[in-house]
């Protein structure tokens, strides 16, 4: 474990080594009393706050936790312990939850979706949200171009995750489950299919082996990421097409 080694130096100095090997390896390390005999003849008691132990070896998510999700979005593993490394984020190594990477976002995912696709073309339309008369365009069609047209779009009406106003300008992480590829998307309309309805152009991108166009559809995990939203607000990537609007 992470503290093992500091805790056995600490053992070394108070002469209570065997002591602190047991309760490391037993895992009982919410409080940690130490007793001098040695140097003080009735003892000196050191009092290590269970904040300190916990957030280095203590379990920290997932069903060893009570259900709690880690913060920052990061992955909870197998063994409830939260990181960012395949071995935490990995569906097959048991990931608990929001799986496939890390960064912002609720972190929501769901696997084995259906997503379709749908000839939105933004650009074709100047990312314009009233143009393809996505739902999303009554809250998001002002937004700055640079928002607008940082991700390519999709509907959203997945099993997980935030329905109609509350998920727009919301942005997945989509991956293809039969070949990996994976991009991100901002979600700036509603669908029926009960997963995604992608932008043709994400859909082709992802569709790397072609069996989606052959078969209408493809079959994705997603996850909700951040979208690097304050970013745009504070210092806007002003575009010419910022310019002219």
């Amino acid at each position: 474990m992470c503290c093992e080694n500091h805790f056995t130096r600490l053992a070394n100095h108070v002469g209570n080594q065997k002591i602190f090997q047991e309760l490391i390896s037993e895992g009982k390390m919410s409080n940690i009393i130490i007793v001098n005999m040695r140097n003080f003849g009735v003892g000196v008691v050191v009092l290590t706050l269970a904040y300190l132990i916990a957030t280095t070896i203590a379990e920290q998510c997932g069903r060893q936790a009570g259900g709690a999700t880690c913060p920052n979005n990061l992955c909870c593993s197998q063994y409830g312990y939260c990181g960012d490394t395949d071995d935490y984020c990995s569906p097959s190594k048991n990931c608990q939850s929001n799986c496939h990477g890390s960064g912002g976002g609720s972190g929501e995912s769901a696997s084995n979706v259906r997503a379709t696709y749908h000839y939105y073309r933004p650009e074709q339309h100047g990312w314009d949200l009233n143009a393809v008369s996505a739902y999303c365009s009554t809250w998001d069609a002002s937004k700055p171009y640079s928002w607008r047209s940082k991700y390519g779009w999709t509907a959203f009406c997945g099993p997980v995750g935030p329905r109609g106003q509350a998920s727009c300008g919301k942005c997945l992480r989509v991956r293809n489950s039969g070949t990996g590829a994976q991009e991100t998307v901002r979600i700036v309309d509603q669908c029926s299919n009960g997963g995604l309805d992608l932008d043709v152009g994400v859909f082709n991108r992802i569709d790397t082996d072609g069996r989606g166009y052959q078969q209408g559809h493809l079959i994705v995990s997603y996850q909700f990421v951040d979208c690097g939203n304050e970013v745009d607000m504070i210092n806007p990537l002003f575009s010419i097409m910022d310019a002219k609007q």
